[in-house]
């Protein structure tokens, strides 16, 4: 829209709004300087976190520019709650913890730190940090506790607190805190940095009400929530009303038979507004991958922003778009339901439900599916001759593909979508923290989502145990079964999980689990899923897949079996490759008449093929739609009816 129509109204000129906006960003972004410069642990260091500006009502004025995206839609309510909560006793040099996630934050590991600014003994605003700690208690290192029925069983939850009051810190209570949480001098470290920033955005803020007057700032908070929101609202007036609906899903419940746990999504634009309805979701589930309402209102915000990127981020755009997010069900699971694993569960699976829509509804932006945020984790007693037996944290997510878009392929080995500004770890860093040395890392072959546009590449990543003791390790993950789908026409990427070779034997451990025990000279190895792919793969220029194979994106016999298209290896080592067209017009015919009933064969002979090896993993998902439990290869029935069905509805439905 044009920049005279985005200031209509406005109490302000339009070059002290400006002006005072940009300093707003500047301020919030500064404070992610001053964390990053000053933080100890290694998770925070790698972004893994956001902060914001909120006025005195606790509603979001601005967030960062790199900001992780689960964070988005939840600072707000965590500071209008601890506002609430210390009503009456909110004083000048206060400054408050918090890491519930019942009172609208994300999961235990994500801690609030928020100073209360005055001006003239009134409460003007409020400046917020929010890092993710890499451990808060619990039985597992890094706090992520797959068999925990309750958050009991998860770690240290933190209701509002003062740590400082009246500009005194509260020694006492950080220590009881921090003592209850693994390398607790590095939590402590991490609430000094995120406080720190709260008092240089304080400051910076007032030398802003210095220079222009409080009643301008105070003027240009409500004006930058007006101009987010009359932005919004006329980029959804141009567009047509009606209602779309898709489901997307978790892999199951460890409590219940298997078969998919769903997230349905439906999506109703009115005019100039949006709304979401979450009500057909399933129950929560026995593990910790529910969400609260917070994360979830965060997954249908940052969802929508995808495909409004020029559209900046504060409370004014929760004036558009809402949601209905019923409680008990999987994407707002009540106290005291589990949820740290919430990100790589409920979240990330309501964003690419949000993508299809919006595909819909904007196909020059649309998207499939990106692959599943995953997290390894390990912790014990470092042994080697410079630790003196201390106790380390090893901490890692990886890299992987977003999908394939209308005209170009998804986006390799990138930050999952649940915070795009996530930097992906040093390798050398961890090396020197922690006794796991990394043995590789690269770009899977094949991992992409075949299709006319393909899904960006996934990685893989290993590692191996040095000398240690008392160790452990686990892993939260997805989409081992419900795997990273494609989109008008396209494939899927591959599954997810980890597997661990110890004396020569090597076993498949999956995508959840905790605490299992790991021993010096043990290695793991672990690769995330390409993107889904975006159209029908035999509509993919021959000559695009001749180059992918020269990329070792894609290999010779996937590049025949995905996408039809035979290739010689001419001189592999001088990259020469032909494309036998004849051959090619042959092997596409042959896919286009056998391919949908490929998808009718019957699962168990398919499962039986594939035991006997005359199939591969990627054949069964993505050629004959056949899920196994895959550390077993017993079929899984009624998993496989909802993958083949969600395989004809965006598949093979658009093939010709």
């Amino acid at each position: 829209m044009s920049q005279s129509n985005a200031h209509t109204d406005i109490d302000l000129d339009p070059v002290t709004f400006e002006v005072l906006r940009s300093s707003f960003t500047n301020l919030v972004d500064r404070m992610a300087e001053q964390i990053q410069r000053t933080c100890y642990s290694f998770v925070i260091y790698n972004r893994d976190f956001s902060n914001c500006l909120n006025d005195a009502e606790g509603n979001t004025v601005m967030q960062g520019s790199q900001d992780i995206a689960v964070h988005v839609g939840t600072l707000h309510y965590t500071c209008k709650e601890t506002l609430e909560y210390f009503e009456g006793d909110i004083n000048p040099g206060d400054v408050y913890i918090v890491n519930d996630p019942y009172l609208g934050a994300t999961h235990i590991n994500d801690v609030r730190i928020m100073r209360p600014v005055f001006y003239d003994d009134e409460l003007i605003a409020v400046t917020q940090s929010n890092g993710h700690w890499a451990d808060v208690g619990g039985p597992s290192p890094g706090s992520f506790n797959i068999e925990a029925s309750s958050y009991f069983a998860e770690g240290l939850r933190i209701p509002p607190l003062k740590i400082w009051d009246r500009g005194e810190f509260q020694e006492d209570v950080a220590n009881l805190l921090v003592s209850n949480m693994r390398l607790s001098e590095d939590r402590l470290g991490d609430m000094r940095a995120q406080t720190e920033a709260t008092r240089i955005a304080e400051e910076r803020l007032l030398e802003l009400v210095d220079k222009y007057g409080i009643d301008t700032v105070k003027t240009a908070f409500d004006e930058s929530k007006n101009y987010v929101e009359r932005i919004m609202r006329e980029r959804i007036r141009e567009l047509p009303n009606g209602t779309w609906r898709t489901q997307d899903y978790i892999d199951g419940d460890p409590t219940e038979e298997e078969g998919f746990v769903t997230i349905d999504v439906e999506m109703t634009i009115d005019d100039d507004e949006v709304h979401y309805d979450l009500s057909g979701s399933d129950e929560y589930i026995g593990n910790f991958l529910n969400s609260t309402y917070g994360t979830s209102f965060s997954a249908v915000i940052a969802g929508t922003k995808m495909f409004f990127p020029d559209v900046p981020l504060n409370s004014g755009m929760y004036r558009v778009v809402d949601a209905t997010l019923p409680e008990g069900t999987v994407v707002n699971a009540p106290e005291p339901v589990p949820v740290t694993g919430s990100v790589a569960g409920a979240y990330e699976k309501v964003m690419n439900a949000i993508f299809e829509m919006w595909s819909e509804v904007l196909p020059e932006r649309a998207m499939a599916c990106a692959f599943n945020l995953e997290y390894l984790l390990s912790g014990g007693t470092d042994r080697r001759p410079d630790r003196d037996g201390e106790e380390f944290m090893w901490y890692d997510w990886m890299a992987g593909g977003w999908g394939g878009r209308d005209g170009m392929d998804g986006a390799n080995a990138t930050a999952p979508v649940f915070g795009a500004g996530l930097a992906v770890q040093s390798l050398e860093g961890q090396e020197r923290d922690t006794p796991l040395l990394t043995s590789e890392h690269s770009i899977v072959t094949d991992s992409a989502g075949p299709g006319e546009f393909r899904g960006g590449c996934g990685v893989r990543k290993g590692g191996r145990l040095l000398e240690s003791e008392n160790s452990v390790i686990s892993y939260c993950s997805d989409r081992s079964r419900s795997i990273t789908w494609g989109l008008n026409g396209g494939l899927p990427g591959i599954p997810h999980g980890v597997s661990l070779t110890r004396d020569g034997e090597t076993e498949d451990m999956g995508t959840v689990f905790s605490n299992r025990p790991i021993e010096e000279g043990d290695a793991f190895v672990r690769p995330s899923s390409g993107g889904g792919g975006f159209g029908d793969p035999l509509e993919r220029d021959p000559e695009a897949v001749r180059e992918d194979v020269i990329d070792d994106y894609v290999s010779i016999e996937r590049a025949e079996t995905d996408y039809g298209v035979v290739i010689d290896a001419v001189d592999p080592d001088l990259c020469e490759y032909e494309i036998d067209l004849e051959a090619t017009e042959q092997a596409r015919d042959h896919i286009r008449e056998n391919r949908e009933s490929w998808l009718e064969e019957d699962p168990e002979s398919v499962a039986e093929r594939y035991r006997e090896g005359e199939l591969d993993q990627r054949d069964l998902v993505r050629q004959y739609g056949v899920i196994l439990e895959w550390e077993t290869e017993e079929l899984l029935e009624r998993t496989t009816e909802q993958f083949r069905e969600m395989l004809g509805r965006r598949a093979a439905a658009e093939w010709q």
